[in-house]
Parts: C-alpha cells; structure tokens; sequence
C-alpha cells in the first residue's frame, strides 16, 4: 500500500466538489488522491454504480456528509462485499486535510485516527450579548 488509500467525498449537491477543491488547493495533492462524488440528479442505484466505478481496485475510504442520508446509505450498500473500504459520515476539513498526510496508516487505524481528528475539529463557543451591541436602542 505505497500509495496509500484513495479518499472518496459522496455528499449532496456540490458540497464535496468545494471541500475537495480547498483539500487541493492547501495541500497540493494530486486528483487520484480524493475525489468528489454528488448524489444531484442520481437514483440510489445510479449513486452505488458511480461509488463502485471511482472506487477501482485497493483501499478506499468513503467520506459522506451525514450519517443517514442517501449518500451514506449508497456507501453502506456499495461496501458489501468490497474489501478494503472504509466509511466516515460527517465529513470536515480539518478531517480531510489529516486524512492526506496519512492515507498510509492501515485502513483501521487511519478510519479511528479521522473519526478522533474530525470531532476535534469541531469547538463551538457563545456569548449571550454581543461586546458591541447598541443597549440604548429602543426595541
């Protein structure tokens, strides 16, 4: 596995087209390392057939958008029967970015290191005023 395993990002609409464009264009890895797949205009069926085709031959990791959605539901019925393929749902940058630079840890090992990567990529903060509001304004 020299090469590494190959990403797939199966997301509605264009979504994984503009996260595999910023994964590029950060990184500078080349096409055949991730690639976007939509389910715009695709029946189940269609969106299963073009996982498989993309998919080719050696390890292949899926990514989806969300964990119940129709992609993740293709991903999870194309994997039957296909060795070496692996799939992460809630796709995010900082995932994908990691997912790059060690596409060649065992297919296990990397799907465990980029579900720990990806919640950590997420934080979230709040304040209940913002610093700058006008409190004098009448409501």
């Amino acid at each position: 596995m020299s090469e590494g395993v190959r990403g797939l990002i199966v997301t509605h609409a264009s979504l994984g087209e503009g996260l595999v464009a910023a994964v590029h264009k950060i990184t500078g890895a080349d096409d055949d390392t991730l690639q976007a797949i939509s389910n715009e205009e695709r029946g189940p069926n269609d969106l299963i057939a073009e996982i498989r085709e993309r998919a080719g031959e050696g390890p292949v990791l899926l990514f989806t958008d969300m964990p119940g959605g129709s992609c993740a539901l293709a991903a999870r019925r194309m994997m039957g029967g296909r060795p070496q393929t692996g799939l992460v749902c809630g796709v995010n940058l900082p995932l994908l970015l990691d997912f790059v630079f060690h596409r060649t840890l065992p297919l296990p090992d990397l799907v465990t290191r980029l579900v720990s990567v990806g919640r950590e990529g997420i934080i979230g903060t709040c304040t209940e005023e913002t610093a700058d509001a006008d409190h004098t304004a009448a409501d």
